[in-house]
């Protein structure tokens, strides 16, 4: 079982907006499962780091499902194509409010899908330490956990640069004023970990966040 210091009560903010039947101890559990189970999948992250960040999504849906009152969506495929991941346990999926989306990002802010879906989302923002200097065994972290309740007009079009002659990616949509959007969101921020330099890293002395 993992050390209950770990993933410690005080960096949970109960005062962010969850969809309806989740709470603060079914996410403590599952950040304890997450960083536990990522631990031996991390050579993943260094061989293809955006394979990895897919990787955490997918866990945090298989932890919200096992821990809390949503569960997975029943049709696999539509899942890992479609939005969303999980819905509210006898609700249905045709009401966004009852619908979560999964994601994994490094990232400090962004937010990205091939659609722009209404609805719940929760971003596992994690971190790789492997001198494990915040967590001895854990060289995989979840620094913060946002969640977030998007509209469509949340949503902006990320154009393609992938073309005939090769090369870019797919399309994408992201979300605008990112940084806006998700301040206090976060129900979950490790107090040790702060922003620097667009990225998250081990705090030291008397650093600051930074907004963006």
């Amino acid at each position: 079982m993992a050390d209950p210091q770990m993933v410690r009560s005080s960096d949970f903010n109960s005062g962010v907006a969850l969809p309806a039947g989740l709470d603060v101890p079914a996410l403590r559990r599952a950040v304890e499962y997450m960083e536990r189970e990522l631990a031996d999948l991390v050579e993943i992250y260094h061989e293809q780091a955006n394979v990895f960040s897919a990787i955490v999504g997918i866990f945090g849906c298989k932890a919200l499902d096992s821990v809390s009152n949503y569960e997975r969506h029943k049709h696999t495929h539509t899942a890992q194509q479609r939005f969303p991941d999980l819905c509210r346990r006898g609700c249905s999926v045709k009401d966004p409010k009852n619908c979560l989306e999964s994601k994994g990002s490094k990232r400090p802010w962004a937010i990205q899908a091939h659609y722009d879906h209404a609805g719940w989302y929760i971003v596992w923002r994690y971190l790789v330490d492997p001198t494990e200097s915040l967590e001895a065994g854990r060289p995989v972290i979840i620094w913060r956990v946002d969640v977030v309740y998007l509209d469509r007009t949340d949503w902006k079009y990320e154009k393609s640069g992938a073309g005939a002659l090769g090369g870019g990616r797919t399309h994408t949509f992201g979300i605008k004023n990112a940084a806006k959007t998700l301040r206090d969101k976060a129900v979950y921020h490790r107090a040790d970990v702060v922003i620097r330099g667009g990225k998250p890293v081990v705090r030291n002395g008397d650093d600051e966040a930074e907004s963006a």
